[in-house]
């Protein structure tokens, strides 16, 4: 199952740009023998600062077709980094081909692209940084791999 991160803005020379391809490339390397990956990067830009919809619109285009669609949200659902393993197989087992981690930009994703999601995912109470989540996620992305070959990185 390929995975996309689809994201508003574009992540330049930094520590979170050199974590998201540490984690990335982690979650490769564990993740082939599972059917998990490639990861690939999506990144758009409203580069007329027109708004969430606008914002909306460019990342339904970066959407692969026929994707899983999962937003990255505080409203979403939390669940833990085992969970998240688990839903990662089940997508897998369920013969998706491809499933699409929404990131919007600094004002959050426009409703009705959330609206669209298959599923909304938080990474606790707190807003965090756009930039951070994508670092989080590819973490967890590696965590959830490294759970599902039964590597010792997740100590819980």
């Amino acid at each position: 199952m390929r995975v996309h991160l689809c994201a508003v803005g574009r992540l330049r020379p930094s520590p979170e740009r050199d974590l998201v391809e540490e984690y990335a490339a982690r979650f490769d390397r564990t993740g082939r023998a599972l059917s998990l990956g490639p990861f690939a990067v999506h990144e758009v830009e409203d580069k007329k600062n027109l708004g969430m919809a606008a914002e909306a619109e460019l990342l339904a285009r970066a959407i692969p077709q026929g994707a899983l669609l999962v937003t990255l949200d505080e409203r979403g659902s939390q669940i833990s980094s085992p969970e998240f393993a688990a839903l990662l197989t089940r997508w897998r087992d369920d013969g998706r081909q491809d499933v699409a981690f929404v990131i919007g930009g600094a004002d959050g994703i426009d409703p009705a692209l959330r609206a669209r999601a298959d599923a909304s995912i938080s990474f606790g109470k707190m807003v965090w940084p756009h930039m951070l989540v994508r670092v989080l996620l590819c973490e967890q992305l590696y965590r959830a791999a490294a759970i599902l070959a039964g590597l010792p990185y997740h100590r819980a």
